[in-house]
């Protein structure tokens, strides 16, 4: 099969804000939180709706350190971390509060009760193998499993341990991601084949569904024809209605991906250095992807430390930061996503949305009927907040503004909704 292909340039070669709507540029993280670069790749919106209780799942090879991350980045992991194939039979799930120093900012200027972070769900699921597809190893069980996630963190195998086996016999990303993607490819050409056979007896009784059908059947052709040549549903044009059409399908290969580039701790401070890791770089511009790096085993061992020692630690290996948050602002950016706060004295609270949605939608994620009553947004942004030190005295200083139905919502906005239901 063909590997799929697009232009890369670099076009820049410092932070993006978060706000930054990723439809055509992928961030690029290394574990030590440097920033890496950011290329444009083809214009691609992931149109399906992100659920704000957001849920990545975990997947990769046996014994490339899969379980270990998970176990190192939830808090209560239960994921048996053995060396041995399939030691993860159900997927283990987990909640991971999203890193964000402004939350605490906040709620202490406004007295809160209460802080409430923002989320994300890891599902680590088992490990798969060639012919997963068609049921080897455990199979579609867990192809099932990755369905159910927003986007899918892949995590490939970079570093050599004679102590701890490789299912394949030796250490090869490309093989790796070749085997991971064939099978999502493989499982995506089975559901689209029995989907167009459905769609060819046509059954719609009005024009407005059978409209739809021929958007179906015609969106589900092209990406039949580039899953045949290699290449993910991701990389197909759609139009917004064969986008609407095909969502229910849950593609596997339409779900955003980040490779996740697994490293020894020596290689953390300088991943440049190891050629497995420009590999996996190289690849995932080419699969329209996003990528990271972390080390499963630092991220391990800093949670048998207490926290006034993980810094300390993390110097002596001359990184400044552990992976998470990396891993997260990934997700975060792959998919599009920004965050908005609100804040008072009961609490203060972290909200996620896509980045583009205006006051009526970013405040539906509170509660459908601030979005159906909406009346306006007393919004003010959060160095303005700080500024002021509270609501109120930003609302005395003229910085805190009425926003209506039109307003775009800012990364980091702090935000009080009015509405009438």
């Amino acid at each position: 099969m063909a590997r799929a292909a697009c232009t890369t340039v670099v076009t820049a070669l410092a932070l993006l804000p978060s706000k930054s709507l990723l439809c055509r540029n992928q961030l690029l993280f290394s574990g030590n939180s440097k920033f890496v670069g950011v290329l444009t790749l083809q214009k691609r919106c992931f149109a399906s709706k992100v659920s704000m209780s957001l849920k990545a799942g975990i997947v990769g090879l046996p014994n490339v350190g899969k379980s270990t991350l998970f176990n190192a980045v939830v808090e209560n992991g239960k994921a048996q971390a053995a060396n041995f194939p399939f030691c993860t039979i159900e997927p283990n799930v987990g909640i991971v509060a999203v890193p964000d120093s402004r939350l605490q900012v906040l709620s202490k200027l406004s007295g809160s009760q209460k802080t409430v972070p923002a989320s994300i769900e890891f599902v680590d699921i088992a490990g798969l193998v060639k012919g997963a597809s068609q049921g080897e190893g455990l199979g579609n069980k867990f192809l099932s499993h990755i369905r159910e996630v927003d986007s899918i963190l892949q995590v490939v195998r970079c570093f050599e341990d004679n102590d701890i086996i490789h299912v394949n016999g030796k250490v090869d990303p490309k093989s790796d991601i070749d085997v991971i993607n064939l099978e999502l490819i493989f499982c995506d050409l089975d559901q689209i084949g029995k989907r167009i056979e459905r769609l060819k007896k046509g059954k719609a009784k009005d024009s407005q569904s059978k409209n739809k059908e021929e958007a179906e059947k015609s969106a589900l052709e092209r990406i039949q024809e580039a899953l045949l040549d290699g290449k993910p549903a991701r990389s197909v044009a759609l139009s917004d209605l064969e986008m609407e059409v095909v969502k229910h399908l849950c593609l596997l290969t339409m779900k955003p991906m980040i490779y996740v580039a697994n490293v020894a701790e020596t290689d953390l401070a300088e991943p440049e250095k190891n050629a497995y890791v420009e590999e996996v770089k190289g690849l995932s511009s080419d699969l329209q992807s996003g990528y990271v790096v972390v080390s499963a085993q630092v991220e391990s061992e800093l949670t048998e430390l207490p926290l006034e020692e993980r810094t300390e630690y993390l110097n002596s290996l001359g990184v400044s930061e552990s992976g998470l948050g990396n891993l997260i602002r990934a997700t975060y950016s792959l998919l599009g996503l920004q965050t908005y706060f609100t804040s008072g004295e009961k609490e203060t609270r972290a909200w996620t949305i896509h980045a583009g949605m205006t006051a009526p939608q970013a405040a539906g994620v509170i509660h459908s009927d601030f979005e159906k009553g909406f009346i306006r947004a007393e919004t003010v942004a959060y160095e303005d907040f700080v500024t002021a030190g509270s609501l109120a005295a930003a609302r005395e200083k003229g910085l805190l503004r009425s926003e209506g139905k039109e307003y775009i919502v800012k990364e980091g906005d702090v935000m009080l909704f009015r509405f009438n239901v």
